[in-house]
């Protein structure tokens, strides 16, 4: 009982020191997906020139979300139009380049991890936008795009079909303020929250367990510590793997890099690891179904060469600029709830959480999380188009 005491404490105790950038991320977020109108994004994201990549790399940021919603809101890009590329592009930016997981970084890792997610995140979509230059073909884009037209109904397929953004005009403040816009930023506030809360559930969990029960020596000796020069070299090769394993979405990575970091794994290897949340099995199971097993091998290689890249990349500049952050300073929270400002922020969130799920249930929410539970979108309820060719969801 004490092993499991631990464990949830230290689970509990993270969970804590998050709670309130989780809420301030997604609520941004789903004010952007609310004013931003989805056919704006696939016009600006029709190719792989460098205009459309920078453009998808913004709408991903924007678009904050677990990896699962992240992938399935890329399929759905690439079957309305974009690019494949950029929606790869779109799909990366939106898990490793938000708010929310630099806020995490920075509360549970420093910030000298924030400064080299968005160091790393760019490097990796270049790379990624430059292989596929080299290794995509015309065919293998063909049978992709036929594979990702197949309807197939997961729980986020719903959730991603649903473009939630309202339809009054006027200036983006106006359109904000509007009770649509209040109603929309609701509905897509609680949507998000509903497609990542197991994630990040298991992510806190797995965390507070490998925190509390794994001895320090095992992650010594997979990490190569004390071997600066070897764990430097092995640190951005094997962190991915270790991701692939943990079964963990982007922000309940941030936890585990915790145990990881203060386990020994080296910088840019931490920084590799909380990069490939988008090559977790069930996600690469995701992509086979979404475009079949050739495009699956090819995104699981160029995703993997270019975290690798980044990590090693991140493991240089703060190398060479003596950034690299000391390894002493990383902690698990172990206070619990202490009376400090962490607690008056949560506090004010929560309140925000609480209005917008009031919200969310007075204004036809209950039908939505039906919706994305995928039944409907099995028989392609959930990509019947509006009037004007719009997901309507009012």
């Amino acid at each position: 009982m004490g092993a499991i005491g631990h464990a949830l404490s230290l689970a509990g105790s993270m969970t804590w020191e998050i709670l309130w950038a989780l809420i301030l991320g997604f609520f941004l977020s789903a004010v952007v997906q609310a004013v931003v109108r989805r056919a704006t994004v696939i016009r600006l994201m029709g190719d792989d020139r460098p205009r459309a990549i920078v453009a998808s790399t913004g709408f991903g940021m924007a678009s904050s979300s677990c990896s699962y919603a992240a992938v399935a809101l890329a399929r759905s890009l690439f079957r309305k139009g974009a690019n494949f590329t950029a929606a790869m592009a779109f799909e990366i930016a939106s898990t490793n380049l938000v708010i929310e997981l630099g806020v995490i970084m920075f509360l549970l890792l420093g910030w000298q991890f924030t400064l080299a997610e968005f160091i790393g995140g760019p490097i990796i979509i270049v790379l990624v936008a430059l292989m596929f230059r080299v290794v995509l073909r015309e065919r293998l884009l063909r049978e992709a795009a036929e594979q990702a037209k197949k309807g197939v109904a997961g729980s986020m397929e719903g959730h991603a079909a649903m473009d939630m953004s309202i339809q009054t005009q006027g200036s983006f403040w106006h359109r904000l303020t509007s009770a649509d816009g209040f109603t929309s930023v609701a509905h897509v506030f609680v949507m998000e929250w509903a497609a990542i809360w197991k994630d990040l559930v298991a992510g806190l969990l797995i965390a507070g367990a490998i925190g509390a029960w794994m001895p320090d020596a095992f992650w010594q000796g997979l990490f190569l510590d004390g071997h600066p020069v070897l764990s430097a070299i092995w640190g951005p090769l094997i962190g991915p793997i270790v991701a692939m394993l943990s079964f963990v979405c982007s922000i309940g990575n941030v936890p585990l890099a915790v145990v990881l970091w203060s386990g020994g794994i080296s910088f840019g290897g931490v920084i590799s690891f909380i990069f490939a949340d988008l090559l977790i099995l069930p996600i690469l199971n995701i992509y086979r179904k979404y475009y079949g097993l050739k495009m699956t091998a090819v995104i699981t290689g160029v995703f993997y060469i270019a975290m690798v890249a980044a990590g090693y990349a991140v493991e240089l500049i703060f190398g060479l600029t003596g950034l690299t952050p000391d390894r002493a300073s990383a902690r698990m929270p172990e206070a619990g709830i202490t009376w400090n400002y962490t607690t008056w922020l949560n506090i004010a969130f929560l309140i925000l959480a609480a209005l917008l799920t009031l919200r969310f249930f007075r204004t036809g929410g209950r039908q939505m999380l039906a919706m994305m539970g995928g039944a409907p979108a099995s028989d392609g309820a959930a990509e019947r188009p509006g009037p004007n060719g719009d997901h309507h969801h009012h």
